[in-house]
């Protein structure tokens, strides 16, 4: 999906790790909830409660998930985070991303 219709949107920024990661927070007309951002070159480790789906739009990068080795994604990649736990990010170019948040 390349369009989102009927969101909600938070105007306050997430920013992380000095203003090299930062998110908007939506939510989707039928709850579900999102965040839409840009990560700078870097390496990265973050923490989950819900389960994620992360949309890589654009960039490239390395990542590790939990019991996992190191492995190169590049655009368009989606992949999966377990909820609770954490996982590695080697940011090599901007990347622009969607994050859908699986609630249990």
């Amino acid at each position: 999906m390349t369009k989102l219709e009927n969101i909600s949107m938070i105007k306050e920024a997430n920013i992380y790790f000095d203003g090299k990661v930062t998110s908007r927070a939506i939510t989707l007309a039928d709850g579900t909830r999102q965040t839409l951002g840009v990560m700078l070159p870097g390496d990265y480790t973050f923490n989950t409660q819900d389960a994620e789906i992360m949309e890589m739009m654009s960039g490239e990068l390395e990542i590790r998930l939990p019991g996992e080795e190191w492995k190169t994604l590049h655009t368009p990649e989606t992949f999966n985070v377990p909820a609770n736990s954490s996982f590695d990010l080697k940011i090599k170019t901007v990347t622009d991303y969607c994050c859908t948040y699986v609630e249990a």
